[in-house]
């Protein structure tokens, strides 16, 4: 952290790499619900200290329009208006005890599960959704819910049928032969 003095006396703090610094902070804010009803007050009170809409969006980094609509919000709610609604969307298919039971399963193999396969993919966990809580959900949705849950689409490479394994490894590149 570097300073200056200026003119009246006071230290002025220089924050290095700062524009670095305000998009973290910024998604900082956005990340919490109470961050960003925090963030709505200081706008408010920047308004209320006579700054306007353009001079708030310029420090804080939201645009004019918004600054507006949450000081109006203030004017017609109060304190409740610049809290968080609820967002809309369509509701999820499946509860976070479903989605705890989907991810110990995927743990083990599907035969562990009554389903005839010997590696989890969507069709696969789209299958043992619908049978196992009656919820269809999409292939595609089921591969997205292997990436929630920190899993990696994985398959199986194929074996060649009459394969020599002792001649496959002969083939493959090693330190004798040298690299490309």
């Amino acid at each position: 952290m570097q300073w200056i003095i200026t003119g009246d006396g006071m230290k002025k703090l220089i924050i290095p790499d700062s524009e670095m610094v305000v998009m973290a902070l910024q998604d900082e804010i956005r990340r919490s619900s109470e961050a960003r009803y925090d963030h709505r007050l200081h706008s408010v009170l920047l308004v209320a200290h006579g700054m306007n809409c353009w001079q708030v969006s310029e420090i804080l980094g939201d645009a004019p329009r918004t600054i507006e609509y949450w000081v109006n919000r203030f004017l017609d709610e109060g304190l409740a208006g610049l809290a968080d609604a609820d967002r809309p969307g369509r509701p999820k298919k499946l509860t976070e005890n479903q989605i705890a039971q989907i991810d110990n399963v995927l743990r083990g193999s599907p035969s562990e599960a009554r389903l005839a396969g010997n590696v989890w993919d969507g069709k696969l966990l789209s299958t043992y959704i619908l049978t196992a809580f009656g919820v269809d959900l999409s292939v595609r949705q089921s591969q997205r819910l292997f990436r929630q849950l920190g899993f990696r689409l994985r398959k199986p490479r194929p074996q060649i049928a009459r394969a020599n394994p002792e001649l496959q490894e002969e083939f493959k590149k090693n330190e004798t032969m040298g690299r490309r």
